[in-house]
């Protein structure tokens, strides 16, 4: 009697326990860690900003000296960015520049539309400042001691610009996972070794191996591509005894179903094991996940993802199983997708036994229209929708109803 599907959260737990952080660590450049995994929590030496810090051009001034508007006080010093400030004397004004440092004395800045700079180098403000007003206090962004960065931080731009902002010129990052990628499929054929008008019946190109690629590349991998291997059992267990060696994810796309031709499960079992196999999930149900021993010589194993052919189920499987798996290798721990509420403008009025992920987008209304034609064959859904809508097995959707939206941005970054 074959098992029951595996629901899809249950999948995930199961594949996320296995995920234990990759030995081996890289430094690299603040310059050259976007997309990198933090390994260690950073913590600042100083405070950010360093002193109180003009927000704006203009004059800082004693609110004391400015009673009503229309005050003309003398210039007494002029300021930039990067210098030195003298203390600022009673019932004078200092010419100040965004980014220079307050003078000790001085309790507001005056953004220069409200003043008026006279010819005998006095000043006239024209509106009474606050207490406060247009200063950057120092330490307001980041105060010393503070952990500004925690390890399993996924590095973004804004990240690499904090790190810069507390002086740190390198930072130590997990190590890129190493992954062997195939396909399996006589079917398949490379873009631009056959001419469309040449295509024997039956042959279709290999796009699975393209997204897949570039989704792996955007997760920080480094990609051994291993191309496309014939639909026989031996050739199936060759290619993965090598691509055990040196790797430690082999993922592949196709020949995880049932049928005849497909000999992925059997080829994994004959080498290691096959740990979870189908899952309660639409498109995408025949996804794999194994181990796959290395041969003699190296120790271990290889972790084996194997994902379906139909490219839509390929997409969304590695982007809701391998994708956080491949995440957490590199210590993240928040690797969930984000989903929001949002209107559905659609019907689905039939509900499914599976757990679905509907493709969608949004509309000039701000709900989500559905793509017609929901096969898991279909890739232009992907490209023509904003996400996936997750909607629970047993739900059907009426136009109104409120639906967990899921952003491709979510998925692919």
């Amino acid at each position: 009697m074959r098992a029951p599907l595996k629901p899809l959260d249950t999948a995930l737990a199961e594949l996320l326990a296995q995920a234990t952080l990759l030995p081996g660590a890289d430094t690299v450049a603040t310059f050259d860690a976007d997309g990198r995994v933090l390994l260690h929590s950073a913590t600042s030496p100083l405070q950010v900003p360093p002193q109180d810090n003009s927000a704006m051009d203009g004059y800082a001034l004693r609110c004391a000296d400015m009673a009503a508007p229309g005050a003309v006080l003398p210039v007494s010093q002029r300021i930039a960015a990067g210098s030195a400030a003298a203390p600022l004397q009673p019932g004078t004004a200092a010419r100040i520049f965004t980014g220079a440092p307050v003078p000790p004395g001085a309790d507001a800045v005056l953004m220069q539309e409200d003043c008026e700079a006279l010819e005998d180098g006095r000043v006239r403000a024209n509106a009474v400042p606050q207490a406060g007003q247009w200063i950057r206090r120092a330490g307001e962004d980041i105060t010393q001691g503070a952990v500004v960065l925690h390890a399993g931080t996924r590095l973004s731009p804004a990240e690499l610009g904090l790190a810069a902002g507390i002086g740190l010129a390198q930072l130590q990052v997990a190590r890129r996972p190493r992954v062997a990628l195939f396909s399996t499929g006589d079917e398949l054929v490379m873009p631009g070794d056959v001419p469309p008008a040449q295509m024997r019946p039956g042959a279709i190109y290999n796009s699975n191996r393209f997204f897949l690629r570039a989704m792996l590349l955007r997760l920080g991998c480094e990609v051994t591509d291993l191309g496309i291997v014939p639909d026989q059992r031996e050739a199936t267990i060759a290619a993965l005894r090598s691509a055990s060696s040196g790797h430690d994810l082999i993922l592949t796309s196709g020949g995880v179903s049932v049928g005849e031709e497909d000999h992925i499960k059997p080829a994994v079992e004959a080498l290691g094991e096959l740990v979870l196999w189908q899952i309660a999930m639409k498109p995408g149900k025949p996804f794999a996940y194994g181990r796959i021993q290395r041969g003699e010589g190296t120790e271990g194993s290889a972790h084996f993802m194997g994902l379906p052919g139909n490219p839509v189920s390929s997409f969304l499987t590695f982007a809701l199983l391998v994708r956080p798996f491949l995440l957490r290798l590199q210590g993240v721990q928040d690797v969930a997708p984000k989903a929001v509420a949002v209107r559905a403008d659609f019907t689905q009025p039939k509900a499914d036994k599976r757990r679905e992920f509907l493709r969608v987008r949004y509309n000039a209304q701000g709900g989500l229209d559905g793509f017609a034609n929901q096969s898991s064959g279909v890739l232009t859904s992907a490209v023509w929708g904003d996400g996936v809508v997750d909607n629970p097995a047993g739900q059907t959707i009426a136009p109104g109803d409120t639906v967990r939206f899921i952003p491709f941005a979510q998925l692919l970054s």
